[in-house]
């Protein structure tokens, strides 16, 4: 039974010819020795990360499953047009965890993208992208799961500080009030 908080190995977008364009795999910063998964192997290169991105994409590259068992990992996965988003996590990892952290995410993206989660508008967001990466996961720990909490958080408004003017005029004005008040009141005593 995995009782750890760690469950996700890795998240990938990949393009329909089985291209990367976004991957993220995860290991704890504590001893990246360790393995936080213990039932599958670490990714640790590239070399290995393409080679399982690879096998991966011809097992998922047909639309119309959503969970499948991969070289001892489970991958669930979303079509969306010319990209295909991957969650992957151990073989003991909770399904409908992992799924709702991928509905989360490709809502939030969704969200912000108005609707085009496709292969050029990701790579021209991709700054929003990554932020809505990790607003859903973090080092490998699902965090949020609500996709509008997500959205939110990645499009905060800045603060508007166009209303305020500090000028010569306003401060010699501030000034000019505080004289008066202290006029006034020593005119009473």
């Amino acid at each position: 039974m995995n009782l750890s908080l760690y469950s996700v190995a890795a998240f990938l977008i990949m393009d329909t010819d089985g291209n990367r364009v976004m991957a993220k795999y995860y290991r704890p910063k504590h001893n990246p020795l360790t393995n936080p998964l213990p039932d599958t192997k670490q990714l640790l290169n590239l070399k290995e990360q393409k080679a399982f991105e690879k096998g991966l994409w011809e097992k998922t590259k047909k639309p119309g499953g959503d969970v499948v068992i991969y070289d001892s990992y489970l991958a669930l996965y979303k079509h969306s047009l010319d990209l295909i988003i991957y969650v992957i996590g151990p073989q003991t990892e909770n399904e409908l965890m992992l799924n709702a952290a991928l509905n989360a995410y490709i809502d939030a993206v969704s969200m912000l993208l108005r609707n085009q989660f496709e292969k050029r508008s990701v790579l021209e967001n991709l700054d929003l992208v990554l932020l809505c990466l990790d607003e859903t996961i973090d080092e490998g720990i699902i965090v949020e799961t609500d996709s509008v909490a997500i959205a939110s958080r990645v499009s905060k408004p800045r603060a508007d500080t166009s209303d305020i003017v500090i000028n010569e005029q306003t401060i010699m004005s501030a000034y000019q009030s505080v004289r008066e008040r202290m006029q006034r009141g020593l005119g009473q005593f």
